[in-house]
């Protein structure tokens, strides 16, 4: 689709526009969050993109207090649900009670119908509890009895999981993590963040609040406007062959022939294509550039590509996959 030099000028003004909340979360949660840029602009990204997000770190990295801060920030039901080994399904989405004084069953909704859910070290739950997620994190929907009852909009999964302790732990099933949109790996903070974190959070006063800055309207408007930047013909032909060159065929052409089990799906594409628009919409241009792909790539189909043994008996991981197609692969 072509635009007019009008066209243009009123993006541009919508974009502007729209991106006065985006700077006003980032002040509100920034009251909280000492650093993490990535990680947070990673969760915005998710944010406008109606994209799950998985935060992958060892404890102490703020990952659960970045979720929760964001979610305080703009006016909407947030939820916390902590995985344990013991929780079941009905824990998360709900389940029929019988009411004596009626002779019915009733339902009673469960913490999965709020705008942000925050699962919390999700590993930790048995493949019951994850099979219950799907159906919610896919098609925004849950069914209890003969019932399909919509969930919110928006609606977003942010997730946690701890990779170093894998005792009590079960992983997540392919199709589960395939449907989060992107994995962010949180490392820690650099020395001048460090002794930042030292000087605001070492006191045993209660931390600051953030406040509602940002109702869930804007959320969805800002989506509008974010479908509607322009992604050149070149640069989406650079998104099919990028994931196209995670798959064993096309991927032996990179030097990586026996590396490569499985690829990313078509899912990986359509989210490729909607967190490079977010991140030219945090940029503050109407047009996706290849930098925009490239940024969040990694983030994107680090956890859709698997390795084989042989790669992981050579110390090669998914990254590592990942990060040799983006250089090899021509740039338009």
């Amino acid at each position: 689709m072509l635009y007019t030099a009008e066209d243009i000028r009123q993006l541009n003004t919508k974009i502007q526009y729209q991106a006065g909340f985006i700077d006003r979360l980032r002040d509100e949660v920034g009251r909280v969050i000492v650093g993490q840029h990535h990680m947070l602009d990673r969760l915005l990204i998710g944010l406008l993109s109606n994209g799950h997000v998985l935060l992958e770190g060892v404890p102490g990295l703020a990952k659960t207090l970045a979720i929760k801060s964001l979610a305080q920030a703009i006016d909407a039901k947030f939820s916390r649900i902590q995985f344990t080994p013991d929780l079941l399904p009905a824990d998360v989405i709900g389940t029929m009670i019988y009411n004596q004084q009626k002779h019915e069953f009733v339902v009673r909704k469960g913490p999965i119908f709020a705008n942000f859910i925050l699962a919390d070290e999700i590993n930790r739950a048995p493949a019951k509890v994850q099979s219950a997620l799907l159906e919610a994190m896919q098609e925004r929907q849950v069914t209890l009895g003969d019932e399909t009852y919509a969930l919110p909009n928006p609606f977003l999964v942010l997730a946690t999981q701890n990779p170093l302790e894998q005792e009590g732990t079960y992983p997540l099933p392919e199709a589960q993590i395939d449907r989060f949109m992107m994995k962010v790996i949180v490392d820690y903070p650099n020395r001048a963040e460090e002794r930042a974190i030292l000087d605001a959070m070492a006191t045993t006063e209660p931390l600051p609040v953030p406040r509602p800055v940002v109702s869930a309207e804007q959320i969805v408007a800002a989506r509008h406007v974010v479908n509607m930047l322009y992604v050149d013909d070149k640069i989406r032909d650079y998104i099919v062959d990028l994931v196209v060159a995670t798959r064993p065929p096309t991927a032996a052409s990179f030097n990586l022939n026996g590396y490569v089990q499985t690829g990313a799906s078509p899912r990986a594409t359509i989210a490729l294509t909607l967190a490079a628009r977010a991140m030219a919409f945090l940029n503050g241009r109407h047009f996706v550039i290849p930098q925009d792909v490239k940024s969040v790539a990694l983030d994107v189909l680090r956890h859709r590509v698997s390795v084989t043994y042989e790669a992981e008996a050579e110390n090669i991981t998914s990254e590592d996959v990942v990060k040799k197609i983006l250089d090899a692969l021509p740039v338009p």
